[in-house]
């Protein structure tokens, strides 16, 4: 009975194409925003939490908020080093005001940030060129840099050149080192950096806020096994220099916050699936208006059916039928929308990844399809039941004396 019903179903859609697809579009519109939405959301997480995870699951980061008058020196972070738990550490200055950077002739917009060479391996940058900070470099407070491999491009044209002299705020500073391009998503935040010895930037720094201590410093873990033990240190040595106050100081664990980004985004996702299930609600309405009309138009077909014998059940199966059918080919349209749409967003990001470097790939995951079939399936459930049951109801003489 179930695929009679199916044929009678397909029949009936196929007899009036323009109405059915006009009566289908809401649960289109409606997939494909679910599908889109979440295929976003969810593919961002997993570039996000990736690109966290591959920063290095044993690092951690840590800011001073209020020093309390004990500001942190480079010494103190050598003693914390000691800890057995703890590979390498390094302080870090940035300055995000407006700096000009020259070469004589060119001149570009710079972020300048003050550490030492343990930096940038935990970071993971890599050399082009040159060499990376020494701690000769701050403890003579050299006038050296690294330069990001974008600056070296733009403003000499080429990442030979070590030995060349830079000028930054009027002050001149010799090219020891100069970067490759990072990869991943966070590349474009690392594009416009010199770096220059703590030290340096410590007495060039204006900011009487921030006084001569350290209020930024990374480190890592012997290993993602020490990592609890290196944060435990961390903290232990920080509350017994500025008292047990946790707004202090905050220890960034890497692995606390790919998995707060993941919180956040599934948040994210469900509000977004919620809002695109609105439109497949609205999509149901359409349909129970339009097989609501379909029964008022099929009255004596409906009558006749009766009259030959046919039973009510029969009858509430086959516009229970025709609903679901509406709704899954709707779904099936949706899916297919979706997978198109999703095809133009990654061209257009493979487009953008080329000259960023950075490269975030979006795709359907078989949850979120099951979802929209699942949740298509029980719209068309739902919103047939009623002209389903509005039809199995009719009294056959009734039915035949309909104009």
């Amino acid at each position: 009975m179930i695929i009679k019903s199916i044929k009678m179903a397909l029949k009936a859609i196929t007899s009036s194409k323009m109405r059915s697809f006009l009566t289908m579009l809401g649960v289109i519109i409606g997939v494909t925003a679910l599908v889109v939405l979440v295929s976003l959301v969810t593919s961002a997480t997993k570039a996000v939490t990736d690109e966290v995870a591959s920063m290095g699951k044993d690092m951690l980061s840590v800011s001073i908020a209020d020093n309390k008058g004990k500001p942190l020196k480079i010494e103190d972070l050598k003693e914390i080093a000691k800890d057995r738990s703890i590979d390498l550490i390094s302080p870090k200055l940035t300055s995000v005001a407006e700096h000009k950077m020259r070469n004589g002739i060119k001149s570009s917009d710079v972020t300048r940030i003050g550490t030492n060479g343990s930096h940038f391996i935990i970071e993971g940058y890599t050399l082009a060129s040159g060499r990376l900070l020494k701690h000769a470099d701050l403890d003579n407070n050299s006038y050296v840099s690294v330069l990001s491999n974008d600056i070296a491009i733009s403003l000499f044209g080429s990442t030979d050149i070590i030995g060349r002299d830079v000028v930054l705020d009027g002050v001149k500073y010799q090219v020891v080192g100069v970067l490759n391009t990072p990869k991943g998503l966070m590349a474009e935040t690392n594009r416009n950096n010199i770096y220059i010895p703590f030290t340096v930037a410590q007495r060039l720094q204006t900011d009487a806020s921030t006084g001569n201590g350290i209020r930024e410093f990374l480190l890592t873990a012997k290993g993602a096994d020490n990592v609890s033990r290196a944060e435990q240190v961390v903290k232990e040595a920080l509350k017994a220099r500025f008292g047990d106050d946790p707004e202090a100081f905050h220890v960034y664990n890497q692995n606390e916050m790919a998995k707060s980004i993941d919180e956040i985004y599934k948040v994210f996702a469900l509000l977004l699936g919620g809002i695109a299930a609105i439109s497949l609600l609205v999509g149901g309405i359409g349909i129970m208006n339009i097989m609501l009309v379909s029964v008022t138009e099929r009255t004596k077909e409906i009558g006749i059916r009766k009259a030959l014998g046919a039973k009510s059940s029969s009858i509430l199966v086959q516009f229970i039928v025709e609903a679901l059918v509406l709704c899954l080919i709707g779904c099936a349209m949706g899916i297919a929308v979706s997978a198109g749409i999703l095809a133009i967003v990654n061209g257009v990001s493979s487009g953008a990844a080329a000259a960023s470097a950075a490269k975030m790939t979006f795709s359907m995951s078989g949850t979120v399809i099951l979802v929209a079939v699942l949740f298509s399936t029980v719209i068309g459930l739902v919103f047939g039941l009623y002209p389903a049951r509005k039809a199995a109801k009719m009294h056959p003489i009734d039915a035949l004396r309909f104009e």
